[in-house]
């Protein structure tokens, strides 16, 4: 009896511990063996508001942060000086969106509102004026092709919004690209994407819209982080077509909830969660579409997900988002430069 009590009590202490290595801090990952760059925390006159699921977008020379869950006010930082400044709130509660900017503004489409894990998709378009310190909101959503945590992008004078989910983070995960004209408020249905995806943000480079990270959301089937997908879809604006990257492009680190950034060239996909370990990914990936490969890049100092990227002076910021799986918000934001 006495040894089965020693046995019991060994085991408990090692659940304890693995439980609290867990924990530990994406930060605290191995450097990946010649990874390129370095990250370094930027000093400012105090740090942004906590917040994650938001978006950071650069308008003119101010990085403007948007949104998240909960109430959280409008704030801009200015890479010269190093300060924020709080402007206006939403006029509802955004989050899970990729934002872009256009002609001086700030557009809002393919986002979530309200709370886990059934969250609406916001059914307009919102628009913030940073000069005006306001808030519009745009045209309707067309009701069929609503939802939420999806890429968006800027080409041509369209926003182009694909794949997301259509209800919170349950179920109705779609393959839709849709192109929005500021200019005229009007729609456009493309064609798919090969495949459904969500929680992850698109980027343009060489003039094609690439598709990277994300997940199938699953808590209907207990499956939130699981179902990341590691395939890289890449859509070609002058043709209307899909072509999937071959096996040798797929994301070496599967994970969702990450943002992204272009750089010299290539993509970078940054942060996110997973179904793997609880604290955030710190990993940075970047591709090079002239090889079809994947190089490991310094990771973030902070592991962190729900968040986006902005590129500036060949920098890449982030600011806040949440360190572990799920919502555990912090409020540092951190840059990347090739050169240490």
């Amino acid at each position: 009896m006495r040894s089965r009590r020693l046995y019991l009590q060994a085991s408990a202490l090692l659940v304890a511990a693995a439980v609290v290595l867990s924990c530990l801090p994406a930060a605290q990952a191995q450097h990946p063996a010649g990874a390129d760059g370095a990250w370094r925390t930027v000093a400012s006159d105090a740090p942004p508001v906590a917040r994650h699921e938001h978006a950071y977008v650069r308008v003119g020379e101010r990085f403007y942060l948007v949104g998240g869950r909960g109430e959280r006010p409008v704030q801009s930082f200015d890479p010269v000086s190093g300060a924020w400044s709080t402007h206006a709130m939403p006029p509802i509660e955004l989050h899970h969106f990729q934002a872009v900017a256009h002609e001086g503004k700030i557009y809002v489409i393919g986002a979530l509102t309200g709370g886990w894990p059934t969250e609406d998709p916001v059914a307009h378009v919102y628009i913030y004026d940073p000069v005006a310190d306001a808030w519009t909101q745009g045209p309707a959503v067309p009701e069929d092709r609503r939802r939420g945590a999806a890429g968006a992008v800027v080409h041509d004078g369209e926003i182009f919004v694909v794949a997301g989910i259509r209800n919170g983070h349950t179920d109705g995960h779609v393959r839709w690209l849709d192109a929005y004209d500021p200019a005229t408020g009007g729609w456009r249905r493309l064609a798919d994407a090969p495949r459904t995806r969500d929680h992850f943000h698109a980027a343009v480079l060489d003039g094609k819209l690439y598709a990277a990270g994300g997940r199938r959301s699953s808590h209907a089937t207990g499956q939130g982080f699981e179902l990341t997908i590691p395939e890289v879809d890449v859509y070609d604006f002058a043709t209307d077509t899909w072509t999937p990257l071959p096996p040798s492009g797929d994301l070496p680190t599967e994970r969702a909830g990450t943002t992204v950034a272009v750089l010299d060239g290539r993509l970078l996909v940054l942060g996110g969660e997973s179904g793997s370990q609880v604290p955030a990914h710190a990993e940075v990936e970047a591709f090079d579409p002239e090889t079809g490969t994947w190089t490991a890049l310094a990771p973030m100092r902070v592991g962190r997900h729900g968040m986006q990227a902005v590129v500036y002076e060949q920098k890449v910021y982030v600011a806040s988002g949440s360190k572990t799986r799920g919502a555990d918000e912090v409020d540092s934001q951190e840059v990347y430069s090739q050169t240490p």
